[in-house]
């Protein structure tokens, strides 16, 4: 398992960079801007409407082809795929026709304060990005088999081609001054993951086959599972079209903001939390089904010690240097002063959230795999209203940081619920072998923390804000790496040796 994750790890920093280019080449071309906003609109209405449907189908199909592999055949698990997929493809439709009607009135949904060009720009680039739902879907199904086939390395570094031809898309809609490009780059980019997921999966024995049959019983029981998790990440939709929508009347280049922001964050969660929990999944859905509690909770102490070995150094970080790294990041092209302090304020406070955001998704992860999709939908829809009073209340007071800020709270108290109904469900966790790596890793960070800031404010009158920012970036993960081996937390000792004897072997 830790091997998985190691590789998982890398891969996904790697992919994640190349994400943050993106990121990076549309805010130096497009800076915080309407054109930006209006782009990014036309990328979030196809997530929010399907998206959710993508991750609760996703997280339904693992347990689900696990069990029907094991009691009736290879042959019977791919049958169950094929029909899934035919079946999702003609939902899509539904949604694609329906979306082409209704455009003009979901970007008003998804961003009440564009109007005029904004808004004309934001309904043309929706109707074209809306087709991309077709092989967002299959993606996703194709991503999971693959993961159940122990195959990683491809769903991992899906991202790096998407990416590549987004950035592409980016730079020549500025180039030959055909903005429509941004929209049809984001499709064309959708289609080559398609595509090498449909290559990878064909390798790995998958043969489509037209097969639709809406009685099938494991579709039945795919959906008790996955219709709990569709609501439970449609509260999470329903939090991203409110952020959204209010920071449309904020500021224009809010929304911009907003999503620079959260791209840091996300890539926190990307590559930590994430690596963890794609292979944690499929492990403990099989320790579920043959009833092995015991391990279970052992593979969750480890993910969660795991989980805040690497966060909470980067929640510590992220506090210390919000708006250096925002700035080393973003702030250069069109990316103007305004736009820097927007996004910094914004990160800030999705960084009080990093440890939630990473916790909850293990803990959800580990009731689905016991086939209960109910509880976290519940405590998600819990969390979900909490978010949207305090997006009320403190986007009045602290602006676009007012919506991170009532995101990260909601985060926390999610995983807290979480965590009672967990226990609730299966009893006491090892919380000796949980809290007290909690503290020292907790220790460890802020006095790698500390010493880093003093040392970037000593540099900086001489050296500038980006070398500064760098060296104590590097010097803070040296500092860490010697805190936490003299601390001796004995899943960071079991990681250390394992690392050692591959070392030794070469």
């Amino acid at each position: 398992m830790k091997k998985a994750v190691i590789l998982i790890m890398v891969l996904t920093i790697f992919s994640k960079f190349i994400g943050f280019f993106r990121d990076i080449t549309l805010s130096y071309f497009y800076g915080a801007s309407g054109v930006s906003d209006a782009y990014l609109i036309s990328l979030t209405i196809p997530t929010v409407i399907f998206g959710f449907v993508a991750t609760g189908i996703s997280t339904g199909y693992i347990p689900m082809y696990s069990r029907i592999e094991e009691k009736d055949g290879k042959r019977a698990s791919k049958d169950y795929t094929n029909n899934l997929l035919n079946i999702l493809f003609a939902l899509a439709t539904v949604v694609v026709i329906a979306g082409l009607v209704f455009t003009e009135t979901l970007v008003k949904l998804f961003a009440s304060g564009f109007t005029g060009d904004i808004l004309e720009l934001a309904t043309t680039f929706t109707r074209i990005s809306i087709v991309g739902i077709y092989f967002t879907m299959a993606i996703r199904i194709l991503s999971a088999y693959l993961n159940m086939k122990k195959y990683y390395v491809v769903p991992t570094l899906i991202g790096l081609p998407l990416n590549i031809v987004l950035i592409a898309s980016i730079v020549l809609s500025d180039r030959y001054d055909f903005i429509l490009l941004l929209a049809i780059g984001n499709v064309v980019a959708i289609i080559v993951q398609f595509v090498i997921l449909l290559y990878f999966a064909y390798r790995k024995g998958f043969r489509y086959q037209f097969i639709f049959n809406l009685k099938d019983q494991h579709i039945k029981n795919m959906l008790f599972l996955a219709i709990p998790v569709i609501i439970g990440s449609s509260v999470n939709q329903i939090n991203k079209l409110i952020d959204r929508t209010l920071a449309s009347q904020i500021s224009v280049g809010g929304i911009s903001a907003l999503n620079y922001a959260n791209t840091l964050n996300l890539f926190v969660q990307g590559v930590f939390v994430v690596s963890i929990s794609t292979v944690m999944y499929p492990l403990i859905s099989k320790m579920a089904s043959k009833g092995n509690l015991d391990g279970l909770k052992k593979a969750l102490a480890q993910a969660i010690t795991g989980i805040n070995l690497l966060v909470i150094p980067a929640t510590v970080g992220s506090l210390f240097f919000a708006e250096p790294i925002v700035t080393l990041l973003f702030g250069r092209g069109a990316f103007d002063e305004q736009a820097i302090a927007m996004t910094s304020a914004a990160f800030f406070f999705y960084s009080i959230g990093m440890i939630g955001y990473g916790l909850r998704e293990v803990l959800s992860r580990a009731f689905y795999s016991m086939q209960d999709t109910r509880t976290p939908m519940i405590n998600a829809a819990i969390a979900m209203l909490l978010n949207i009073v305090l997006n009320f209340i403190l986007s009045k007071y602290l602006g676009i940081g007012g919506l991170a800020l009532a995101t990260s709270i909601a985060a926390i108290f999610g995983t807290f619920l979480l965590y009672i109904s967990l226990r609730k469900k299966i009893g006491p966790l090892d919380m000796k072998n949980i809290s007290m790596p909690f503290v020292k890793i907790s220790l460890a960070s802020l006095a790698m923390g500390g010493s880093a800031k003093l040392l970037y404010e000593f540099l900086l009158p001489a050296a500038g804000l980006n070398l500064s920012l760098i060296t104590a970036i590097l010097f803070a993960g040296a500092i860490y790496f010697v805190l936490v081996s003299l601390m001796k937390i004995e899943d960071v000792d079991d990681l250390m040796a394992g690392l050692r004897r591959k070392i030794l072997k070469r």
